[in-house]
């Protein structure tokens, strides 16, 4: 909470406001800026989309580009891309990359990160989150949103809360359980609030149990401003309000949209009317005006002044504040941080983060890292390996000072002695965006949801398909050394749109396949944000990697990882199943959605519902609970060098606590790093819960033969589930384990405690 002499100011600056100028500063007064106060010198709050960086400007009315070329910007690599760097450290790093070109870009807002649970791997917008396990997405998104408000602007964590598909992403009504709510989709939230102190929030399109989230009150008012005592800002998603009365008795504050009839937002002049006909108390607005005002002190756009400590019109934000003076007003704060874009340290920590992030998933016969003395002639094939990818995802989309592509980054790496022939391999017809006039102005529509990957199956691009196939096989028998570099990109990882199954699309698998027979030894690089079906070619290929959209330096950092430069460390976020038909939400729930019953479509404005019902088993719990295969497990991740655990330590020095540790010994000839994965869960399983859940991760950098020891500390939070039965967390007295490994199916060390 704010002093007390700071909440007194607010309020008497809200009691110089009019009703109408009330109004103007709760809703978008531009695409990305809310209404100004001139007369009392309250600037807009300006803001940005922002998961992978500043986006390019935008008319105030229309989503045409209205950049000079002046707009672009440090590709951030996305969330999915830090959060498997498994680093603490640099996802602070990145988070403050993002934080200093938002305000060297003039922005108050960052809208990012997003934290939202990876529920299931057909959700166009995974890319954009962190992971499948709560709390590594807590431990991960706190430090970027430390980074991000170290630079005098908000970050907005998004999207709250069960916002977990694409598919009528404003009309699908969520029902789960209690349990499930607090253990799996609220925790990231919640670690946003009390330990990240975040400054904004933007609520979901989605419907919470019948409500739509930016106008739900159990959701906004009951847990999150009373039960975790938020103060903050909470925004709308872009078009999430529907009911004037309903947004403006919820705690939301701003209301934004996609569309530029500003005024007639539901929380624009149909508010204003209602006030004034006395059927919504002008209270109801007070309130979201002092969480705006609130939200301004805290990032530094304004001071606010007492008359009698002297007025002076100079010194108000805007000029021509000729009107009698108020008791209050604001004026510029001029010690908030002017911020920087484009710099070499940002450059600098972009690669830094790629080379962590990414993934060396298979690796016989050592076939990697491949020999650069040795590598003389060089095949690429995949159309990945030329793509640019900065430009697309929906609002991830900007415009990067530069993006180096895989081939790019290889042919960085490799210099002038090796020969670097490229062939597309596989054809990727171009997405026509301005067919459907502009993506953003149809994003709330049913036709958004259909835009997809184009696989191109019309004659003309069958022959294309195949013709393209055919050179990359013929190129492949006449070289030594191949790499394939494909995946998924942002017009199949993409908002608005959920895949439908996990094939990869323009008929990869048909390539790789066939690639393999004429050079099994051949390398394969998969990019994407979302995990794919490899089952067709994974027990020939021998070596494969794996990366998500890893920002402007990913290509450079890919082709240090594949000739040995940079030792790989990423390790898996999300677990990638053999078929779709493993998905705990498609084994137990209605995915993407089932029509209403009669008795919904009376109480609410939705068009499907999806009930959770696989609850608190979402990614590795279900699998490991039901002892499925899958492709890779959750936490997976390979190194060119080796490491051995020793054996565990646990002490209970205090009674309230357990310190764990346990050495971990590089054992190879190279230096690396380690991500030693600590999980809990009951010696006696009970049916209701999980076998084990992630607590703790230790990233630990070894010379060869070096030993470190992993520590961690357990508090009882570690060992708490949420009882429905008394609405509480509760710790259940008995017997641990604590599971200690390289992955969550890799463990190397497992020891048993007793909670009395």
């Amino acid at each position: 909470m704010f002093h007390k002499d700071y909440e007194r100011k607010i309020n008497q600056l809200v009691n110089e406001l009019t009703l109408e100028e009330k109004i103007k500063m709760i809703h978008g007064a531009g695409l990305f800026r809310t209404g100004a106060v001139e007369r009392l010198g309250i600037p807009p709050i300006v803001m940005s989309d922002g998961p992978t960086g500043v986006r390019f400007e935008f008319f105030n009315d229309n989503w045409g580009r209205a950049g000079h070329n002046d707009d672009g910007v440090t590709y951030c690599p996305s969330n999915s891309a830090i959060a498997a760097t498994w680093n603490r450290e640099l996802a602070e790093k990145s988070g403050t990359v993002l934080g200093e070109e938002a305000r060297g870009r003039g922005k108050d807002i960052i809208l990012a990160p997003g934290v939202n649970v990876m529920r299931t791997p057909l959700c166009g917008r995974n890319f954009e989150y962190f992971s499948e396990d709560p709390f590594l997405i807590s431990e991960m998104a706190v430090p970027v949103i430390k980074g991000i408000e170290s630079s005098d602007v908000g970050a907005c964590v998004k999207h709250f809360a069960v916002n977990n598909q694409e598919t009528e992403r404003n009309w699908v009504n969520v029902e789960i359980d209690e349990r499930t709510l607090r253990e799996i989709y609220l925790p990231a939230f919640e670690a946003a609030v009390k330990k990240a102190n975040v400054r904004s929030i933007m609520g979901a399109y989605n419907l919470f149990r019948g409500v739509h989230c930016c106008e739900n009150n159990e959701l906004l008012g009951e847990i999150l401003r009373k039960e975790w005592n938020y103060d903050g800002l909470i925004v709308s998603d872009w078009g999430g309000i529907h009911d004037t009365k309903a947004a403006a008795e919820s705690p939301i504050d701003v209301e934004m949209s996609i569309y530029a009839n500003f005024d007639e937002y539901c929380m624009a002049d149909p508010l204003l009317n209602a006030v004034r006909n006395g059927e919504i108390e002008e209270e109801r607005v007070d309130e979201k005006v002092k969480s705006i005002l609130r939200f301004m002190l805290r990032v530094k756009m304004i001071d606010i002044v007492e008359a009698q400590s002297g007025y002076n019109e100079q010194t108000a934000t805007y000029a021509g504040c000729t009107e009698q003076k108020p008791a209050v007003y604001a004026v510029r704060d001029w010690s908030r941080k002017k911020g920087s874009y484009d710099t070499s340290a940002h450059q600098d920590a972009v690669l830094e983060t790629a080379r962590e992030s990414i993934v060396l998933l298979k690796n016989e016969e050592q076939r990697l890292p491949l020999a650069p003395e040795k590598t003389h002639r060089l095949l690429v094939i995949g159309h990945n390996a030329a793509k640019l990818h900065s430009n697309g995802g929906g609002s991830a989309e900007i415009a990067a000072l530069y993006e180096i592509n895989p081939l790019l980054g290889i042919k960085m790496e490799l210099g002038g002695n090796c020969e670097v022939t490229y062939a597309e391999g596989y054809y990727v017809p171009d997405k026509n965006r301005q067919q459907v006039l502009n993506w953003q102005e149809v994003s709330l529509d049913e036709l958004a949801s259909e835009q997809g990957a184009y696989e191109g199956n019309d004659p003309e691009g069958q022959k294309i398909q195949k013709a393209l196939r055919e050179e990359a096989v013929a190129l492949a028998s006449e070289y030594d050394d191949v790499l394939f570099v494909g995946g998924l990109n942002h017009d199949t990882d993409e908002e608005g749109y959920d895949r439908p199954d996990l094939t990869l699309p323009y008929h990869q698998d048909e390539l790789i396949t066939e690639l393999l027979k004429v050079n099994p030894n051949m390398v394969i690089v998969m990019m994407a944000g979302n995990p794919v079906d490899m089952s067709a070619w994974i027990d020939d290929a021998k070596s494969i990697v794996w990366m998500s959209y890893a920002g402007m330096e990913g290509g450079r950092a890919l082709g240090e990882i594949l000739f040995g430069e940079v030792n790989p460390s990423g390790k898996l976020v999300m677990t990638m199943p053999k078929s779709l038909d493993q998905v705990s939400a498609m084994v137990f729930g209605d995915f993407p959605g089932r029509t209403l019953t009669e008795e919904e479509h009376e109480r609410m404005n939705a068009k499907l519902t999806e009930t959770y019902r696989e609850g608190v088993f979402v990614g590795y719990r279900y699998y490991d609970k039901y002892q499925i295969p899958v492709q890779f497990p959750f936490g997976h991740g390979l190194s060119y060098t080796t490491f051995s655990y020793g054996d565990m330590q646990v002490k209970e020095p205090d009674g309230q606590t357990f310190k764990v540790q346990i050495p971990v010994t590089n054992t190879g000839k190279l230096a690396g790093k380690e991500t030693v994965e600590l999980y809990v869960g009951e010696t006696e399983v009970s049916p209701e819960n999980p076998v084990k859940e992630l607590k703790g991760f230790c990233k630990l950098s070894l010379a060869p033969g070096e030993t470190k020891y992993a520590e961690f500390e357990l508090t009882a939070d570690a060992f708490r589930h949420f009882d429905e039965k008394t609405d509480a967390w509760k710790v259940i007295a008995g017997s641990y384990t604590i599971y200690i490994g390289s992955s969550v199916s890799d463990i190397r060390s497992v020891t048993t405690i007793t909670i009395k």
